[in-house]
């Protein structure tokens, strides 16, 4: 059997040195952190004298004890993190104990532990908060991504309005969905989900910003009704996949209210505005809507999966989709029943992964500063880059400048420095650019524009920088002239 030579050679260390990474060395230090006192809590579970629950307490009162204390201001860094785990193991079943025999599954595995290190329940109420919601039962529910969001609300939407299909099914209403022609694809699939049918989307046309017409909205939402059709809810987007337009919040709730339809925002993507001071205007209105999808794993760097749907009152989620089984939740005499504390009532799951504690760590550890400081730079890469193509030859601006959210999309047009008219000359170009960016450390995607052909869609994110910026346009001018 050959023999290596641990010790580094040292040219080794020189290089190690070299590229010593600081968010690597934080990395360490924090999971070092989680796994001290992770570890010994697990080891107590083969104490037989121990108990399941250092502290066991009823979920209403749990909710006061556990509250973790995310900051309004700067984070608590390591400390305010320690602080947070060592509450949650406190109240937490110790699962990896033989005598944990509840529901229907046990304790992970030490593989399995490895993966997911600590996970359980975040104070929704705050997060809604920042977006209007403001009355008792703020609040919501954490779910497997933005598509399970939207999804999810559709389902609460019509069996809120509609309380009958809830039992007996759509019978013969022709329900009818609205969504701007930016509209993410999964409210087609939350439509299908539902029993009605991709075609019970009706899409509204965009102004030249990507925003939804509110005055089209209305003029369709009318014609549906006269057609004998069920309109029942809007979609709006809160920084819309391509072009992260914001819609007109205002104006379509005016027309929900009038014709007593849901209004959802699909804020997976931009709704994480509210978090900076400077640019929450984006999301005015928003306190109007019956439900809001964000993904904090989207701006906010969170881990993915973590996605919230919130609302200004979370038991509409537990009417709208509960049932009764005795064998998995048993109902309390006391007046807890006034709000929901099982999260498998809300929604169409039952086991489920409680990913909200990802974000609530990451709030305690940042703050709200630390995140407005990430956003407030991200915008600010955005309209440079935005200004940056604007102003060098070659390239033709698709988005505005500044753009409504942190996509930049744009052609390059090359020495000729006009747009071509060939649709099928331009995507070849941007495909065979954006496929020989990769090897130059640069991955960069791109979308379809209706007459001219796809361009690239770049996402700034709060890492981004002017130097990569510039070197990005470099790259994309080299090898666009080969």
């Amino acid at each position: 059997m050959p023999v290596f030579n641990e010790t580094p050679l040292p040219q080794q260390e020189k290089k190690k040195e070299q590229f010593e990474s600081p968010r690597a060395k934080e990395v360490e230090e924090l999971l070092s952190l989680a796994t001290s006192h992770l570890i010994p809590w697990i080891a107590s579970a083969d104490d037989k004298n121990g108990a399941l629950v250092v502290d066991a307490l009823p979920p209403k009162k749990l909710e006061s004890v556990l509250n973790l204390g995310l900051p309004d201001g700067a984070g608590k860094g390591k400390e305010g993190l320690e602080e947070a785990m060592k509450k949650v193991l406190r109240y937490s079943v110790n699962t990896w104990r033989d005598g944990f025999m509840d529901k229907l599954y046990a304790s992970t595995d030490p593989v399995g532990i490895a993966s997911d290190l600590l996970l359980s329940v975040l104070n929704t109420n705050k997060f809604a908060r920042l977006f209007g919601f403001d009355g008792p039962h703020a609040g919501g529910i954490t779910l497997p991504g933005g598509s399970a969001s939207n999804s999810t609300s559709m389902i609460i939407a019509k069996n809120t309005l509609f309380p009958e299909t809830k039992i007996h099914g759509n019978g013969d209403k022709k329900f009818v969905v609205f969504s701007s022609i930016h509209g993410h694809y999964s409210v087609e699939k939350a439509a299908i989900l539902l029993g009605l049918g991709s075609g019970a989307v009706w899409e509204v046309p965009v102004d030249k910003q990507g925003r939804m017409i509110a005055a089209d909205l209305e003029s369709m939402v009318i014609d549906a009704k006269e057609k004998g059709f069920t309109p029942f809810y809007v979609n709006a987007g809160a920084g819309t996949t391509v072009f992260g337009s914001y819609d007109p919040f205002d104006e379509i709730a005016e027309i929900c209210k009038r014709h007593g339809m849901w209004f959802h925002i699909d804020g997976s993507w931009g709704g994480a505005v509210v978090f900076s001071e400077s640019q929450k205007w984006r999301m005015s209105g928003a306190h109007k809507a019956n439900s809001l999808t964000v993904n904090p794993h989207k701006m906010l760097g969170v881990p993915v999966t973590c996605s919230f749907l919130l609302a200004p009152d979370r038991r509409q989620f537990h009417r709208a989709v509960s049932l009764k089984a005795g064998y998995l939740f048993h109902e309390q005499d006391d007046d807890e029943e006034e709000d929901v504390y099982d999260m498998a009532q809300m929604t169409m799951g039952c086991g489920r992964r409680a990913d909200s504690l990802k974000m609530a760590l990451s709030w305690i550890y940042y703050g709200k500063e630390g995140y407005e400081r990430r956003i407030d730079h991200a915008f600010d890469m955005a309209k440079y880059f935005a200004t940056t193509i604007e102003n060098t030859s070659g390239f033709h601006l698709v988005s505005e400048n500044p753009p409504p959210c942190l996509q930049v999309c744009f052609y390059y047009t090359g020495p000729s420095n006009k747009l071509s008219d060939n649709a099928k000359f331009n995507t070849e170009a941007t495909r065979r650019i954006a496929a020989q960016l990769v090897a130059k450390g640069y991955m960069v995607d791109y979308s379809p524009h209706p007459t001219h052909g796809e361009f690239f869609r770049a996402v700034v994110s709060s890492r981004t920088t002017k130097d990569t910026v510039d070197n990005l346009v470099a790259a994309i001018e080299k090898l666009g002239n080969i």
